[in-house]
């Protein structure tokens, strides 16, 4: 049952944090999995950054629970995936333009990887709080406040995401679990500013 409390285990610990980690590292395949829409991956985002946020208040909740999220989630997050992929698309002009050596290239491009280092940061942080019934533009909005305000919260999230740039550059298929691991970082940095 969802949302119900799971008894102390007794673990210590390390054992807890270890068990943390090794859930990080599942739901990371799982939200590879659910992003394989193309657009999904918000919502994907948005179900793992969930069932980590139950699985460290010790609440029950696995796979079924995941998905059902995952189908709640998609219904208006497929439109924040294309809208990602538009601001992808976009700085990929951009950076075109620098390469091309046009006037002001090399600045319009630096901004542009600025700008969409910006987005993910944004969305990695709205998906991060994301709830059953929340609309992902509020969502949205919200977060692209909380990255300007807190910078060392973002910076922690770029962090993560280099540690998945390096992962995939290292070994592609680690890079799919580490997934899970910025969805995690992204829930603490939401609780660090959460209790701030």
């Amino acid at each position: 049952m969802a949302g119900t409390r799971v008894k102390a285990r007794g673990e210590s610990a390390l054992a807890e944090r270890f068990a943390v980690f090794a859930e990080c590292l599942l739901t990371g395949v799982w939200i590879a999995v659910a992003s394989l829409g193309v657009v999904t991956y918000p919502a994907a985002f948005a179900a793992g950054a969930r069932h980590l946020r139950r699985r460290t208040a010790h609440e029950d909740g696995g796979w079924r629970e995941f998905v059902s999220d995952f189908r709640t989630a998609v219904r208006g997050g497929w439109l924040a995936g294309l809208a990602g992929w538009a601001a992808g698309a976009a700085v990929w002009v951009d950076v075109q333009a620098a390469r091309a050596g046009i006037p002001g290239g090399p600045l319009v491009g630096a901004v542009g990887v600025v700008a969409l280092i910006g987005l993910v940061v944004t969305g990695l942080r709205a998906a991060a709080v994301w709830q059953p019934g929340a609309r992902w533009r509020t969502l949205l909005a919200a977060a692209g406040r909380r990255t300007v305000l807190d910078p060392a919260g973002s910076f922690l999230i770029v962090g993560g995401l280099a540690v998945v740039a390096l992962s995939a550059w290292f070994a592609a298929p680690l890079a799919i679990a580490v997934l899970g691991a910025v969805a995690a970082a992204a829930v603490a940095v939401e609780e660090r500013y959460r209790h701030r």
